[in-house]
């Protein structure tokens, strides 16, 4: 196949690249905001699991072009490296750790964060039973990452896989959100089970302490608002974004889009850093990957020796000696 088949079977990864975003899932939260207003008002934001960093290309040009762009400050969090971009400050630490949280406020100079998102997910199995709970606990992750830097009234978006659990996730973050909604946007493959939850107007309740070292909403927290059961379970509001005239990313499309206009190919705007297949490439690339040895000539047997044939005719007398 050639390269420029995946551009034409994939209209979004095609459009990434003409547009300079370092992934595809640029579009989905660029259409999860023209739905939700998500960037009105936002000035310091957080991008969790943010490698290889399109979510955070999207906040920094689209909060850089307000008239508060001087007071902008966008901070992306990721174990693995990612390339610099314009007016992000990168933390290489792990969301699960109150030392990470703090590193966030201490680049807000103390102030809390207006906007939380997350579109990290797990190295799917393929078993969906499996992904959608390492998913919801991902998420989970997120969640209480956010309750140590979100500001009260903020917002937080966050990829969920939608199954059979996703009601009761849905009660869990009511618990923290005036408004939940789960969204599609049309970016988003329709055969992929992954959706959006846009959580607004964070309130979490009275008392409530961020801790890191219990899971959220433990049954021992308190048992007065941790009953996710019977009405609590309620049926999730689904959203599709965006109308029939953005573009399907089921379908395939030709190459030339526009009449009078040349299809011309475009290589991905930014490499991956370090990849685990970087050794690999090298060693090709200089020829050095190990190569069949041809088979060793066989080795004629040597005569043997004066001296070995009269011990074996010693032990062979030895041997008739004993059995007589």
């Amino acid at each position: 196949m050639g390269r420029s088949s995946k551009d034409k079977r994939d209209i979004y990864y095609r459009l990434a690249k003409e547009e300079g975003w370092r992934a595809r899932s640029a579009f989905k939260l660029l259409q999860l905001d023209e739905e939700f207003q998500l960037f009105h008002g936002v000035r310091r934001a957080v991008d969790l699991c943010a490698a290889p960093g399109s979510w955070s290309q999207v906040l920094s040009r689209k909060l850089s072009s307000s008239s508060e762009a001087s007071a902008v400050k966008i901070v992306a969090v990721d174990l693995q490296a990612m390339a610099p971009l314009p007016a992000v400050i990168q933390i290489q630490g792990d969301i699960t750790k109150v030392s990470t949280a703090h590193e966030i406020v201490c680049h807000f100079e103390g102030q809390p964060a207006d906007l939380v998102v997350c579109d990290g997910a797990p190295d799917v199995t393929g078993l969906h039973d499996i992904d959608e709970y390492i998913q919801a606990q991902l998420l989970l992750a997120a969640l209480n990452i956010t309750t140590h830097v979100l500001r009260a009234g903020g917002t937080f978006v966050a990829k969920i896989f939608r199954g059979k659990d996703v009601t009761l996730l849905y009660s869990q973050l009511r618990i923290f959100f005036r408004e939940v909604t789960c969204a599609k946007p049309r970016s988003s493959r329709n055969s992929s089970i992954e959706a959006f939850v846009v959580c607004q107007g964070y309130n979490p309740p009275e008392g409530y302490t961020p801790n890191m070292s219990n899971p959220l909403l433990d049954h021992r927290y308190d048992v007065d608002f941790n009953q996710l059961e019977g009405p609590n379970r309620v049926i999730v509001p689904f959203l599709a974004c965006g109308d029939l005239s953005a573009y399907d990313s089921d379908k395939t499309y030709p190459l030339q889009l526009d009449t009078g206009k040349e299809y011309r190919y475009v290589p991905p705007n930014q490499p991956p850093i370090r990849p685990p297949y970087q050794e690999a490439c090298f060693l090709k690339k200089n020829n050095l990957l190990a190569k069949e040895r041809p088979p060793s000539p066989r080795r004629t047997p040597a005569a043997p020796s004066d001296g070995d044939e009269v011990s074996r005719q010693a032990a062979a007398i030895q041997k008739l000696s004993v059995s007589s």
